[in-house]
């Protein structure tokens, strides 16, 4: 099924008759501006919003979704999207908190642009009379000069104001400091909310809460130049067991392409979210119903050991980002692994995706399962391993061994073999 059958399919216009309760419930807004003008603008007719998307990686990920998927919302409530791929601004890349960035070429930039914007489309609906559109701000700062920024733009900024934004204060005072380059991406930012504000009269930009002071850039700038107001909503982070946000920068991102993080190790990141995050992340992240998730929160507290929760949240964001198909091959590669299913119904790809998240070892047909047993570190060594196999618990593909001078057979697709001690203690095989 296609992404955007998915969203259709698990979208449902009713629960969106006030977008700002929606968000509110499903735990969507960390920050606004004035709260009861923004529920009022967004309740009252069709606005225009935007989110912007840098091109630093060549793919979008999981802090990446939450926008999109918020973007999809506001667009089912009736509301028109901008998705802003940061042709100009991923060329500088916004202020870290504790580096700088490394600089990307003009061309690893534009192929970059390029991918992201496939990536967000598919989100989007880009039919109908709130129909989606895609940006690039390259297209009004490419012909810009030094001079015309600094007089049209710069000249509205003040530098004490932006010294006190936190990623720049967090910079400058760690030993990194910070470049005039990374300094001025506010102002571009911000100069990105009044072209949108004066081509599509965009009067809404979302983003993360982390990403406040850009935001803010952008509705100062659009007041002083236009006498306007506009209007910002701030997302909460969405951060792992030890309270760090997912994404690039932290080295633990979550990425939406597959080859980059594969359904299979896609699926598996939602099935393992602890309890305690579990409906939350439902809320955020599926279209599910206020019944179905509620549903949900009273089987995760009456039997959490079934991990219904996980076990949906992982099927329905799977489903969204890659496939159906997708989502029930790691499913039946979560159950074969462990016994429950064929393994040589496996296909290649999924397979291997499964096992490189195990330890692992190579070998070829012939070889000592013993001596594998160690090299995985399934055990600690050679006579540990004979001892679990006398034992019976053992297994190559799902075949329990029964000889302690054991070889390895043909492997599955002449590449891989699962190797098992007991029920759930696991590792992968691949040919040498």
């Amino acid at each position: 099924m296609a992404v955007q059958s998915v969203l259709d399919a698990q979208s449902n216009d009713s629960s969106f008759k006030d977008i700002w309760d929606e968000l509110s419930w499903r735990g969507l807004i960390a920050i606004s501006t004035d709260a009861d003008q923004l529920r009022a603008a967004l309740n009252q007719g069709q606005l225009t919003y935007y989110c912007g998307f840098d091109p630093t990686a060549p793919s979008l990920h999981l802090g990446n979704l939450v926008q999109l998927l918020v973007m999809r919302r506001l667009q089912l409530a009736g509301h028109k999207p901008i998705a802003l791929i940061g042709g100009a601004t991923g060329l500088i890349g916004d202020p870290k908190p504790t580096s700088e960035r490394t600089l990307n070429t003009k061309e690893t930039v534009a192929a970059w642009v390029e991918k992201l914007g496939a990536q967000a489309k598919r989100f989007l609906s880009f039919e109908g009379a709130n129909a989606a559109s895609l940006a690039n701000n390259l297209d009004w700062t490419s012909s810009m000069s030094a001079i015309d920024f600094l007089r049209d733009v710069g000249k509205h900024y003040r530098v004490g104001k932006m010294l006190s934004k936190d990623a720049v204060s967090a910079r400058l005072n760690s030993d990194a400091g910070i470049s005039f380059t990374e300094f001025s991406y506010q102002i571009l930012q911000g100069m990105d909310f009044l072209e949108l504000y004066r081509r599509n009269n965009c009067l809404l930009q979302i983003g993360g809460s982390d990403q406040w002071g850009n935001l803010t850039s952008g509705t100062d700038l659009i007041h002083k130049v236009e006498g306007k107001s506009a209007h910002i909503l701030a997302t909460p982070l969405i951060t792992d067991s030890e309270g760090k946000k997912f994404g690039k920068s932290e080295g633990n991102a979550i990425w939406l392409d597959a080859e980059f993080t594969s359904p299979y190790a896609f699926y598996q990141f939602w099935l393992n979210v602890e309890d305690s995050n579990a409906i939350n992340l439902l809320k955020v992240f599926t279209f599910l119903s206020r019944d179905e998730i509620s549903n949900l929160e009273a089987q995760l507290a009456a039997e959490p050991h079934l991990r219904a929760a996980q076990k949906r949240l992982a099927l329905e964001v799977t489903t969204l980002v890659h496939s159906a198909e997708a989502a029930n091959a790691a499913i039946a590669a979560s159950a074969a692994l462990f016994g429950q299913g064929d393994i040589e119904g496996i296909d290649a790809l999924t397979l291997s995706a499964a096992l490189k998240e195990l330890p692992n070892a190579t070998a070829k047909a012939g070889d000592s399962i013993v001596q594998l047993l160690v090299d995985t570190g399934l055990v600690a060594s050679l006579s540990a391993g004979r001892r679990a196999i006398a034992e019976g618990g053992v297994y190559v593909n799902n075949q329990k061994v029964v000889d302690e001078d054991g070889v390895l057979g043909e492997l599955i697709h002449g590449q891989f073999a699962v190797l098992r001690r007991g029920k759930k203690t696991l590792a992968g095989i691949f040919a040498n």
